[in-house]
């Protein structure tokens, strides 16, 4: 899980620049298919590692994006606004706050909850060959 976490991160610091010229931020879906680990050949998985690396590496942008995006729209506290003004202000903050942090942290979750289920079918694959291997050597 922590590997994940850290590909995620260093996609997204490598994708900043792409990032924070994007007009939008695109959601990443993921592939449609999830490969079964226990009957699938060594070129289904291999193939099916590309498309979800490459979901993980969007999904690193597009978390990127919302950041960068977030940032660039919050409001900004200026001294010489009345104090009734700075509390309006910072509520503005608060909330938008509020509403990044939800959108970022279930676009995680959700990357997280599918790559999981992925290396749970690499698992499998994995204890297929080794079986295969250990009935070969009888």
């Amino acid at each position: 899980m922590k590997t994940l976490i850290a590909h995620v991160v260093a996609a997204a610091l490598l994708s900043f620049g792409l990032a924070a010229g994007a007009a939008e931020c695109v959601y990443p879906h993921a592939p449609d298919t999830m490969p079964d680990g226990a009957t699938s050949t060594k070129d289904i998985m291999l193939a099916a590692k590309k498309g979800y690396d490459q979901y993980n590496a969007d999904m690193a942008v597009y978390l990127d994006c919302i950041k960068t995006e977030h940032e660039a729209s919050a409001p900004k506290i200026d001294s010489s606004m009345s104090p009734e003004k700075k509390k309006a202000v910072q509520k503005q903050i608060d909330d938008g706050e509020q509403r990044f942090v939800a959108k970022y942290d279930s676009a995680v979750d959700e990357v997280h909850a599918i790559m999981e289920r992925f290396n749970e079918q690499i698992r499998s694959f994995n204890a297929k060959i080794k079986a295969e291997k250990e009935k070969s050597d009888h």
